[in-house]
């Protein structure tokens, strides 16, 4: 009874709020709304730039295993980064499902999205996929079937200078020096 007889003598008759005169300002119908949240641009004109995501990326762990937390692990783990060196890679979709999961470990990893200047490759295409993002194609080297006749006809050539006659004619020139040769 005595501490409510207190806390109702104590207690101010006037509450005193800050913000009484400050006018908030409504931000209502002035953002571009984007899915996850609402962009505020500079200019009125502002227009999005065309851009085309990106299926894939490739993602490169760059932060120590030791001294993370058992949650933060398992997530490197599900996207095989999980190894004995450093700079383990892996490539990643990119949807919506591991978008959020690499949020949750954004600061161990470095994200790079991959890009394909030679066209998406084929099933049986080599490729090569470079530190910057780029999947190069490489190129097969097909046998002409045209160079090999030329080849072997040119061995075959009873004119063509063999090894043994380039020795003997290089001997001459060594022994007579800057003389001609017949």
């Amino acid at each position: 009874m005595f501490s409510k007889k207190l806390l109702s003598l104590h207690s101010p008759l006037v509450v005193i709020q800050r913000n009484v005169g400050k006018k908030k300002y409504n931000w209502f119908n002035e953002g571009i709304q984007y899915p996850g949240f609402k962009y505020y641009p500079r200019h009125k004109d502002f227009e999005d730039p065309p851009y085309e995501p990106t299926k894939l990326f490739r993602v490169k762990r760059i932060a120590p295993l030791k001294g993370l937390s058992h949650l933060e692990k398992e997530l490197l783990k599900s996207f095989s980064l999980d190894g004995e060196k450093n700079n383990c890679f892996n490539v990643v979709k990119n949807i919506p499902e591991n978008n959020g999961r690499l949020w949750k470990i954004k600061h161990l990893i470095e994200i790079v999205p991959i890009t394909f200047p030679d066209g998406f490759p084929a099933a049986d295409d080599r490729t090569c996929l470079h530190e910057n993002g780029e999947l190069r194609i490489v190129k097969k080297l097909n046998t002409v079937e045209k160079q090999l006749e030329l080849t072997e006809n040119f061995s075959k050539l009873p004119e063509r200078m063999d090894g043994d006659t380039i020795r003997r004619s290089l001997r001459k020139k060594w022994l007579n020096g800057f003389e001609t040769v017949q």
